[in-house]
């Protein structure tokens, strides 16, 4: 576990510098809030466009291959798609390099496919909550050192990012072990790999059909919150990256704090089932709340509260998922939501950039400046009544007499 988390983290403090600097990295070849918003959201469509076609591959590979290569292959893409980013001269140059970024990056799934290889059913909820931990260490320092390295220069935490991504390939190449066993691995078909086939592999699944879709609505909430946090402090509160920056911090000291030391303690008084749940319910609530406050100190108030009350529900939903998939499709199944998670990812943009749009000329003080995050509220409570339905109907299943 220790190898696994330490390449997460460094990944996830790469990615998290440019969190804070993109939307402004965009802003200098475009005119205006509106055009800025718009190009926004083409620039990160194009990334979750190209990871949803290129995820179950990438998985499938990991089940044939072992997880190290792919991950290598990964933090080559990130370290590439950093540094040409950060020598961008034009809007095509970073539209193209999200396409390349997009199809070699799935490091999040063949992660929790590397866990799933290592550990019994009933440790993966609670490493599972370790590798979220470090997501959120991960964003507690590199969006706060990409705040203050973009105040300097908003190029500067490409060129950061793209060493942490090269370390990180240096890391895995000399460090990290395999967690594949050869006798475990499949052989690889072109059939089962495309994003499709890899929604239909979760379908089948009667275990897993259903709360794929919760986690599908789950994550495209959250990626519409990431797709619109930058610009909608911007306009609503006037901060810059510096400011966002630290607001991330505290979205990941919340977040490593929740999944790295209450989640297991949690785990050992209610199910993953009850925390998925109540999470799911609970994040509807927060989303709600980040819409309807008017000033910037509230944004942490909300951030403290509801990570502590519905921060567990992502590991949860992961680990009942993993646990109803074969020890040897770990990697098509992890694959096969990171495929979903992409296509939300595509999908984000497409709803908060006519959001962000809609808000751009809006006054601070307007409440419908809060509509993207209404969005997420509404996205997250579906979510959490297919999850509780999907209990509801298992248990009562399993109550009846064989």
């Amino acid at each position: 576990m220790s190898f696994i988390l330490i390449a997460v983290l460094i990944d996830m403090i790469a990615i998290g510098l440019i969190v804070p600097v993109l939307p402004y990295m965009v802003g200098q070849f475009t005119d205006g809030a509106e055009a800025q918003a718009r190009w926004f959201a083409i620039v990160t469509f194009t990334f979750g466009a190209a990871n949803f076609v290129a995820a179950p591959v990438l998985g499938a590979l990991s089940d044939r291959f072992g997880r190290r290569p792919v991950l290598l292959l990964g933090f080559s893409g990130l370290a590439l798609s950093f540094f040409v980013t950060g020598l961008a001269t034009a809007l095509w140059m970073l539209v193209a390099v999200r396409v390349v970024a997009g199809a070699m990056q799935a490091n999040a799934a063949i992660a929790n496919a590397y866990v799933a290889d290592i550990s019994t059913p009933e440790q993966r909820a609670a490493r599972m909550g370790l590798v979220g931990a470090m997501f959120g260490v991960g964003f507690i320092l590199g969006p706060a050192l990409g705040g203050v390295l973009g105040d300097i220069d908003v190029r500067l935490p490409f060129f950061a990012a793209g060493a942490l991504a090269v370390a990180n390939g240096l890391y895995g190449y000399f460090v990290l072990p395999e967690s594949l066993p050869k006798a475990r691995r499949r052989p690889f078909t072109w059939r089962g790999a495309h994003p499709l086939a890899a929604m239909q592999t979760l379908a089948r699944n009667p275990g897993i059909g259903w709360l794929a879709a919760a986690i599908a609505l789950a994550t495209l909430a959250q990626f519409t919150m990431h797709s619109s946090w930058v610009l909608y402090t911007h306009f609503r509160f006037g901060w810059g990256p510096a400011e966002v920056g630290w607001s991330l911090f505290v979205v990941g000291l919340m977040s490593a704090l929740v999944q790295g030391v209450l989640l297991r303690h949690l785990l050992k008084r209610f199910s993953p089932r009850r925390l998925a749940a109540w999470g799911l319910a609970m994040g509807a609530v927060t989303y709600a709340a980040f819409g309807a406050i008017t000033e910037g100190w509230m944004m942490y108030v909300v951030i403290v509260v509801g990570t502590l009350l519905g921060g567990g529900a992502t590991a949860s939903l992961q680990s009942i998922v993993s646990n109803a998939a074969d020890a040897e499709r770990q990697g098509e199944v992890m694959g096969a939501l990171a495929s979903v998670n992409s296509l939300m990812a595509v999908l984000a943009p497409a709803t908060a950039g006519p959001l962000l749009v809609l808000i751009s000329h809006r006054q601070p003080d307007d409440w419908l400046i809060g509509l993207p995050f209404f969005a997420c509220a509404l996205l997250q409570a579906a979510a959490a009544v297919i999850a509780i339905r999907f209990f509801t109907a298992r248990r009562r299943a399993a109550a009846q007499p064989a």
